[in-house]
Order: structure tokens, then sequence, then C-alpha cells
């Protein structure tokens, strides 16, 4: 209509909606500021907890094991020898020859028994990395005061002995070698089962399973399924797989033993009772990936003759899987940081050895890090701070792998 003063209902409220857009549009860029932010803050609180000056004071002064000022690190290896034999007792130093003969070992390895074993360093008091920055000259002095026997040294706790070596009641000689272990284990069976299992059931629900009460049903349970608190999950792993793999080590399934369930609290239990807790969410996720491939690329495949399963194998799976991967990283990326049902299933908090197999008992590294940071001592606030910072890089390592292999699919 072109009657004089006759405006269409669109360009009347289009004012409207696009400052209603616009509100919206801020609302959106203010709750992303507000997520990097807490983000900033946390990887800055971990970060300021994992550097700073350290207090150091040994039991046995470094002066009366090498004379004229010089340092562990400019005495040849067999002087270093020479120093464990001395101060060491014959027991002790048998005991560590024997794990690997002293004349094979590395200048550094030799350095650093030297320091643990015959210095015996403890920490007196720690700084954070703001403080040591802003604050050095006030730390030094207190020190100086304080701890005048003590070396005072600025030191990141996050470094590569905290990776290569494993727990200990030593701060200075803790690491969490065999937790990172642990969790690579547990979330690598955890993938290998619940990756195959999530994917094929969602393929079945979405393109071979009728409309029926039953399929409804599973359907249901499913979605339930994925809001299960994680603990029930646990004492669901604790019921079926340490009691069954119990069972089976001890040799009670053949009438070798009777059994007890301190066998079956092993990787394998952990990785599967973290696929039962994945399963959900991949399957929910793929099924929505699978939605969102075009019906019409089915149909196409039809008509040119292919099969169902060969429509799902060569068009539909290569569609979704952009989108299935992405739903497999937010499920690793929650198995990888549970403890309550670790704990349920049997991981230690305590334990030095490495695992070398799936039946290897195990602990995680955010068991490890609840562990350090119940301590009351302050030391372990900041190995904790440092595994944290760790656990972080293994995850993102995990979701970029997933992320290049989604970017792949999607070429």
């Amino acid at each position: 209509m072109n009657q004089p003063g006759y405006q269409p209902y669109f360009s009347v409220n289009l004012p409207g909606r696009q400052a209603l857009s616009k509100v919206w549009r801020s609302l959106f860029l203010v709750t992303t500021a507000i997520a990097v932010v807490f983000l900033v803050i946390l990887v800055g609180t971990l970060i300021n907890q994992s550097v700073g000056y350290v207090a150091i004071e040994t039991k046995t002064p470094i002066a009366s094991l090498v004379s004229d000022g010089h340092s562990l690190e400019e005495l040849d290896k067999a002087e270093l020898v020479t120093l464990l034999q001395q101060n060491l007792t014959t027991g002790r130093y048998n005991t560590l020859n024997a794990s690997e003969p002293m004349e094979t070992r590395a200048k550094s390895d030799l350095v650093n028994l030297v320091y643990t074993e015959v210095l015996e360093p403890e920490v007196q008091e720690t700084w954070l990395l703001t403080e040591s920055i802003f604050h050095g000259n006030r730390i030094k002095a207190e020190a100086a005061e304080l701890h005048p026997d003590a070396l005072l040294q600025f030191k990141s706790w996050l470094n590569f002995n905290l990776l290569k070596t494993t727990q200990s009641s030593d701060p200075l000689a803790s690491g969490i070698r065999t937790a990172l272990l642990g969790s690579i284990w547990s979330i690598l069976i955890t993938i290998l089962v619940a990756f195959p299992l999530g994917v094929g059931a969602a393929l079945y629900l979405e393109e071979y399973a009728r409309d029926t009460w039953v399929n409804r049903m599973i359907q249901t349970n499913i979605n339930n399924l994925a809001g299960v608190p994680s603990i029930i999950y646990g004492m669901l792993g604790l019921a079926i797989f340490v009691r069954t793999l119990s069972v089976i080590t001890s040799g009670a399934a053949f009438g070798l033993g009777s059994g007890g369930s301190e066998n079956g609290r092993t990787l394998l239990s952990a990785g599967l009772t973290l696929a039962l807790l994945v399963l959900p969410l991949i399957i929910i996720n793929t099924q929505e990936a699978v939605k969102a491939v075009p019906d019409t690329l089915r149909q196409a495949s039809y008509g040119l003759g292919a099969t169902q399963w060969q429509t799902i194998w060569y068009h539909v799976l290569p569609n979704a899987m952009p989108g299935i991967l992405t739903g497999t990283i937010l499920a690793i990326s929650r198995a990888i940081g549970e403890t309550a049902p670790l704990v349920v299933v049997g991981a230690a908090t305590y334990i030095t050895f490495d695992p070398n197999n799936v039946f290897s008992r195990f602990t995680t590294l955010p068991i490890q890090i609840y562990q350090w940071s119940s301590r009351p001592q302050a030391v372990f606030q900041h190995i904790a701070a440092a595994a944290i910072l760790v656990l972080l890089i293994l995850l993102l390592s995990l979701n970029s792998f997933a992320i290049v292999l989604r970017n792949r699919y999607r070429k």
C-alpha cells in the first residue's frame, strides 16, 4: 500500500529490534569478558603460587663438603661418588648403588643425590611471585634475620624435576611422575572403551532404531544418566569392575583362590568407570551431530544404490565427525579432572611406583593435587599449584589433538 503516511510493520519496529539486538550483543560481550577475566585470574593465581623466593636450609653445611667456595656442580663424578661414600651409611650407599651403579649415573644425578641424601635440605619459608618481585629487598632482609643459615633462591616449582620424580614426603624431592602416568593410562582406557561404544550406540539409536516405547525408554535413561553425580558411577564401578576383576586376577573364577577386593583396584577398573561416566555424554553429542547431517545427503546416497551401512559409513559419519569429536572433547575434559569415582574404585593417595600395565595400582593428578592441597605445610601448596598447571597443559594437549582431527574432517 502506498497511502501517504503509511509505513510497513517491519519498518516501524525495525529500530526497536536493532536496539534490542545491540543490547543482547553487549550482554554476550560482557559475559565473555567476565569469563576471560576469571580464566586469567585462575592462571595468574597458579603461576603466582608456582614461582617465588624459597629459603632452604641444609642440615649439613655445604662448606664442610666443598672447600674454597666451590659448588657441587664444579666437582667431577669421582669426587661426587667419594662424597656419597664418606657421608652415607654403608647400608644406604649400597641400596642406592644397587638400584643403579654410581659409576654409570649422570653427573646431574650424582649432584642431586649429594644434595638430597647428604645435605638434606629443608624449606624454611616460601614467598609468592608477586611478593618476590615487588618486595624482594624486604624478603632478603627477613630471610637474613630469621634464617641466617638458609640459602635464599628464586625457584620455579614447575620444572622438569617435578615431572620425572615420584611422590615423596620431602617437598623438594616430590614429583608427579606416577600420578601423570596414571592419568594418561586411565584416560587412554576411557577413550578406547567409551568412544566406539558411544558412537555405535548413537548411530543405532538415530539410524536403525524404530520409534517404539522400548527405544524411547532407552533414550530417556541415557539423558538421565548424563546428569547422575560422578560418585554414583564410582559406586557402580566398585560393585561391577573392582569385584569382578578381583575375582579374575586372584584366580577365584577358576577355583584357584578366594579373591580379594584389593586385586581389582587397578587402572583397568578406573578406566572402565570413567568410560561409564562419559558414555552418556558421548552418545548424546553424537546423536546431535548425526541429526545435523542433511537428510538429502542420505537420500542422494540411497538413490545411487548405496546400502544403509554404506550411507552411514561414507557419508553420515564423516560429516558428523567434527561434532562427534567436539562432544568427545567435552566428555574427556570432564573425565580427566574427576576424583570422587576414582577414590571409590581404589585410587591410592600415596604411591611411589609407576604403573606398567592395566592391572597396576594407580593414582592420578587430581587425587595427588587434593592430597597436597590438604597438607598443612605451605610448601605443598606451591607444588599443588605447579601440578594443576601440568594438568591444564595435559588437558589442553588432548583437546588440541582432538581439534586437529576435527578440523581435518571438516576439510
